[in-house]
């Protein structure tokens, strides 16, 4: 039991090593980092992904993201096909949350290579405005762009249990790195936020949905494959006790930059 005891631990152990070599987020302080292009988007750097939390024992990438169907989505579709106002509040908190990604360098941790890091909507609005800003330019750009300075403040300063980030361009305008075969490596080696996460199958995220909707001793409500307006949606307690579990879990804060996965 013990010789087990250590091998779990040693699995979880290299399992938490290689989310940290795919994955990076701020402390709480201030870091620079650097966002560099997307090698799987010259277009745009950052990457909009929608989960679902709460639904099931993990967190789900919703089908949407590659362009195919949605069981979660389409059942939240039929709800709002309803007049019952608690159908409509169920459907909203049924709609997935989008997280953004970026490949970015960390300075100081240069040695790690790109990683991906993940927020959300407000800080995703302050780069887009960034973005937009004439004086500041293209800061991805790998000669003449900008590092970014990280500012972030604990559970104690947002008075929520997450962190929050804000973010300020350098005034000054600098290379990713003076080493070419550097600049060269970030540009190619880069984790793919698209295979980042395990993809679910339609069937495995409608039987979530489903065990959701209807835990041990509560009413089935069914979640078809194809839309329909068949849906048994007279259990109002299982409705109200679901809504109500999904507000604790989406908040509607904007301070979600440091939301779990």
């Amino acid at each position: 039991m013990k010789r087990r005891l250590q091998e779990m631990q040693s699995k979880s152990a290299e399992k938490a090593d290689e989310k940290k070599k795919v994955f990076w987020k701020p402390s709480v302080g201030k870091q620079t980092i650097r966002i560099v292009p997307n090698k799987y988007n010259k277009k745009n750097p950052f990457t909009e992904l929608y989960f679902y939390y709460g639904i099931g024992n993990n967190t789900m990438l919703s089908p949407t993201n590659w362009g195919e169907r949605d069981p979660i989505a389409e059942f939240a579709k039929e709800l709002r096909k309803t007049s019952d106002k608690e159908n409509w509040r169920l459907a909203r908190k049924l709609d997935p949350k989008v997280r953004i990604f970026v490949p970015v360098v960390v300075r100081g941790e240069e040695d790690q290579g790109v990683r991906l890091w993940q927020f959300g909507k407000e800080t995703y609005m302050d780069f887009l405005n960034l973005a937009d800003n004439e004086d500041v330019g293209d800061f991805t750009d790998v000669a003449t762009g900008r590092d970014i300075i990280l500012t972030t403040v604990g559970p104690e300063v947002t008075g929520t249990p997450y962190n929050k980030t804000s973010i300020m361009p350098r005034t000054k305008e600098t290379p990713v790195s003076e080493d070419k075969s550097y600049v060269k490596n970030a540009l190619e080696n880069q984790p793919n936020p698209m295979e980042s996460f395990r993809k679910y199958s339609f069937d495995e995220m409608k039987t979530a949905l489903q065990t959701w909707l209807s835990p041990e001793g509560e009413e089935e409500t069914a979640a078809p494959e194809k839309p329909s307006t068949n849906y048994a949606l007279k259990n109002t307690s299982v409705k109200e006790n679901k809504a109500e579990k999904f507000d604790s879990l989406f908040g509607d804060e904007e301070g979600d930059d440091d939301m779990p996965f």
